[in-house]
């Protein structure tokens, strides 16, 4: 059970601190205290030392605020914080939610600690905070990465072209790291500590009020946030949905899939966690297990891949192959028949009855079927001015809406939608050889069945 080794990271190669009161843990990605290596790791120094651990966060609200988070997101993250904060408190951690961005909380703090230990992500914000919480901590800063199966540079070094290629690497590695992690016992409880400034996370909704946040996109009752959410709705998946799920996943009525992208995405459910549970099935085959590992093990690290190797993953000039930002600009000219502005697009008024039903899904209920996000934003490149206009478009609905949005995965796949990750196909109007998708697509599965579905799902938000 011990921790992999390319999990963890040194980025200050010093002593602990002697007289410090505690291990300092940031928790920012790996939002959860069940199967969290950066947590155990913590636990584990704390232990050597004969120290307490504390656990902060860093919250950002008003100027400070995440990039295009809204009261939607921090409704769910906030949700599992306040289960971190008590699961915390039963195993003797201390846990102390503090206003400020995640580099002034954690090197103000950290002049008391021994050691500092970080979890990691990939996003340019996230990396900038660790650079400066690297350069400004006076003490050992350690990094443990926990939220991908196979660390990204164990992966791969470079850029990779597409799943074809980050595929046999990752297969080769994944075994290695699928592995269980238990919790480490705490040699000394951080009762006591006497801890100042931290906001209370117990009523999450309560808190959610006092924060200055954009509030026109408001929480969603569909997705509860919480690893104890998480593991339930896996167990109720592998139980009653996962059985087929090789023929079903791209069928959105079928109830094929397992929702866990808003918990991945908020670190609040480890893939790892995941994995093992696909592999211990009882239900489901062969087919099925692939099927699901492709999309959580190499889907998901190809974007992580992606943003870690790609300055400006977010912008259409950087983001893309220079093959379809070629084919894409020779035809910017083309006619488009029809043509909608963010607005009209957002409120789900375009002439296209099932784009809609799709946006009124995602605008509703925080989520969108896989399926439906390709066609989705395939047909917003097809509706805009131009192509730039269009990436940009589809990148702001995106992450403004979906849970899960704001994400290595979102940022990934909107690129994919512009030939990122993919070949060039036949030359059409508008698309270029950049990959075409129509309303065809809407035949293979059953899109009225679809449609009463997201009606429930969206009668159920107005209850």
């Amino acid at each position: 059970m011990a921790i992999q080794s390319a999990r963890i990271r040194v980025l200050r190669d010093e002593p602990p601190r002697e007289g410090a009161d505690y291990v300092l843990y940031l928790m920012q990605q790996s939002q959860r205290a069940a199967f969290n290596p950066a947590l155990e790791l913590a636990v584990e120094e704390a232990g050597s030392l004969g120290l307490p651990v504390l656990v902060c966060f860093g919250l950002l609200d008003g100027a400070n605020g995440f990039p295009e988070a809204n009261a939607r997101h921090y409704a769910f993250m906030l949700e599992g914080l306040s289960e971190v904060a008590a699961a915390l408190e039963r195993r003797g951690i201390a846990f102390l939610l503090r206003r400020g961005t995640p580099p002034e909380v954690a090197l103000d703090l950290s002049q008391r600690a021994a050691l500092l230990v970080l979890d990691r992500g990939y996003l340019t914000i996230q990396r900038r905070w660790y650079a400066e919480i690297e350069k400004g901590a006076g003490c050992r800063v350690v990094q443990v990465e926990g939220d991908v199966v196979v660390p990204v540079e164990t992966a791969s070094t470079k850029h990779e072209y597409a799943a074809r290629t980050l595929r046999p690497k990752l297969n080769k590695r994944f075994d290695e790291f699928l592995e269980a992690l238990k919790p480490r016992k705490v040699a000394k409880s951080a009762e006591g500590l006497g801890l100042k400034g931290g906001l209370d996370v117990s009523d999450p909704e309560k808190l959610l009020k006092i924060l200055t946040l954009d509030t026109v996109v408001g929480p969603v009752k569909r997705f509860r946030g919480g690893h104890g959410e998480a593991s339930r709705r896996l167990k109720e998946f592998l139980k009653a949905a996962f059985e087929g799920y090789g023929a079903g996943r791209n069928k959105p009525e079928a109830g094929a899939a397992s929702h866990m992208s808003p918990y991945l995405h908020f670190g609040q459910i480890s893939p790892v966690e995941i994995g093992l549970a696909i592999r211990a099935a009882k239900v489901g085959d062969a087919d099925d297990r692939s099927a699901y590992l492709e999309e959580l093990i190499v889907r998901r690290e190809l974007a992580m891949n992606h943003v870690f190797h790609t300055d400006g993953y977010d912008r259409y000039e950087t983001a893309l192959p220079d093959w379809a930002r070629k084919t894409l600009a020779e035809h910017a000219d083309d006619p488009r028949p029809h043509l909608y502005s963010e607005e009209a697009l957002a409120e789900g008024k375009t002439h296209d009855h099932y784009w809609n039903v799709a946006m009124r899904e995602m605008r509703e209920t925080g989520y969108m079927h896989n399926q439906l996000r390709m066609y989705w934003g395939k047909k917003i490149l097809e509706w805009s001015p131009t192509p730039a206009e269009g990436f940009a478009v589809t990148l702001r609905l995106n992450n403004r809406y979906f849970l899960d949005g704001r994400d290595a995965n979102s940022f990934t796949n909107v690129a994919w939608v512009y030939g990122l990750h993919d070949r060039p196909w036949q030359t059409r109007k508008i698309f270029g050889s950049v990959r075409y998708q129509s309303g065809n697509s809407l035949k293979k599965f059953d899109a009225k069945a679809y449609e009463r579905a997201v009606a429930r799902l969206c009668e159920a938000e107005r209850r």
